[in-house]
């Protein structure tokens, strides 16, 4: 019998699954976090390692008996960040005396593709705090569209909305558009009143502009125009996204899986977003099949049977 492990790193918590080869799920386990741009590395190393042994010795297997551990986590979609990760946690694993076997580093959104739809072509799009789109073709070829950042992308993500509501306060504030629910929302909950007050908070005190987001969603749902405005068109630069995949894939249709809680949460728009997919031809959205860390787990298969061809 062989084994595989699949871990799902996060900023908080890291889950992790411990399967067999036909993928049924022997043990499942929860550690700290492993997001290695965040924390030291050397810490994330140390965490992943504790998981791995609590996965392991709850039910008498060794790490030696496992055939390919992958672990998705954020910023390992650049090779160069991955295999710092990789090589990290093996030259840990050795000076405690521990064999591993395989040990791969993906990104977060690669295992989510993976486990929204069981290995087979599908695309996801995710909208949180930034906003990327993957797809997995017929012949398993992987493709992005967007995830720039916040300097150069993050269209319909929690930060691109919150921008732009800041925005559109700093111009109320100085007369250059029409008033906004928005300024009297930014005063009550974060006490903003001026332009010297936003500028201090957005420059000096390093605010937090992703959370300006659900303000901007909650003056839309009121009829403010401005904010109204802001919502269509973070709506129709992430329909750009899904017509751009659309395009790549170039499939009968194009299935979606909406992760991120910007869109996925129960709002105005979240729902407004996913009523005009609707309206797009040949394109469907579908809940995902299986969680990102069985998603990690099924490509440890995948990449060990590869292996042995």
């Amino acid at each position: 019998m062989k084994f595989f492990i699949g871990i799902d790193g996060g900023g908080t918590k890291t889950k992790a699954v411990l399967v067999d080869e036909n993928m049924n799920i022997i043990n499942e386990e929860i550690g700290g976090p492993s997001n290695f741009l965040v924390f030291d590395i050397n810490e994330v190393t140390k965490s992943i390692l504790e998981l791995l042994s609590k996965l392991t010795n709850d039910i008498n297997i060794s790490l030696n008996d496992i055939n390919s551990i992958l672990l998705g986590t954020a910023g390992a979609g650049r090779k160069d960040d991955a295999k710092r990760l990789e090589e990290s946690l093996v030259r840990k694993a050795k000076e405690n005396k521990i064999h591993i076997n395989d040990f791969k580093v993906e990104s977060d959104a690669r295992i989510a593709l993976e486990g929204a739809f069981a290995g087979k072509p599908g695309s996801i799009l995710i909208a949180g705090t930034g906003s990327i789109m993957f797809g997995k073709d017929m012949e398993g070829n992987i493709h992005r569209v967007g995830g720039f950042g916040r300097l150069l992308g993050d269209e319909g993500s929690g930060f691109h909305i919150g921008r732009a509501g800041l925005t559109a306060v700093a111009k109320s504030f100085d007369g250059r558009n029409n008033d906004t629910l928005l300024t009297q929302l930014l005063k009550d909950k974060f006490n903003i009143n001026d332009s010297v007050q936003l500028i201090n908070e957005v420059y000096k005190n390093n605010f937090d502009i992703p959370q300006i987001a659900p303000l901007v969603i909650e003056a839309a749902e009121k009829n403010d125009a401005i904010c109204k405005n802001i919502i269509d068109s973070e709506i129709d630069q992430l329909l750009e996204h899904i017509s751009a995949m659309q395009k790549i894939i170039n499939d009968d249709v194009l299935s979606i899986s909406l992760i991120g809680g910007t869109i996925t949460t129960n709002n105005y728009y979240a729902n407004l977003f996913q009523s005009r997919i609707e309206n797009i031809t040949n394109v469907k959205v579908r809940d995902a099949e299986l969680s990102p860390h069985m998603g990690a787990a099924l490509m440890a298969r995948n990449f060990h049977s590869n292996n042995q061809v």
